[in-house]
């Protein structure tokens, strides 16, 4: 079997899309790839809510940990994913080099306001994590 082929996923707090998206490329790339994850500006914690939402629909997100991109400064990767939403104005990492790039927009689920309800909480992560998985099994 050939060697997995890379993934980079960055955001700018590495404790929510990010994550689930790494969970989600080991999950679903079934050796295939090898994913990482990383941030511009760790948060320093990995939400519960990502790891409550990944293992609601069986996939084991392993000990995730928020961490910062320059981690992987050196680290040779195929392709690079940003999922950071521009829109919200957040910094979202360039990763210099020759690996393949591709920009998905995610809203962050933990921009969710506090005081709105468990249910609205839950229904950002559920879509954070539904838009993560139809890119990957259509791009990957």
């Amino acid at each position: 079997m050939p060697e997995p082929k890379s993934v980079l996923v960055l955001c700018t707090g590495n404790s929510c899309r990010s994550v689930m998206g790494e969970a989600l490329i080991n999950h679903l790339g079934k050796g295939r790839y090898r994913a990482f994850s990383a941030g511009s500006r760790p948060a320093g914690f990995v939400h519960q809510k990502a790891i409550d939402t990944l293992r609601k629909h069986g996939i084991e997100p392993g000990t995730p940990r928020s961490k910062s991109w320059d981690e992987f400064a050196d680290t040779e990767v195929d392709l690079v994913i940003t999922v950071c939403d521009q829109a919200a104005s957040e910094s979202c990492p360039l990763f210099p080099g020759p690996a393949q790039k591709k920009h998905w927009s995610i809203p962050d689920p933990a921009a969710v306001q506090p005081g709105h309800s468990e249910d609205a909480v839950c229904q950002a992560f559920e879509k954070a994590f539904t838009m993560l998985k139809q890119h990957i099994e259509k791009e990957l």
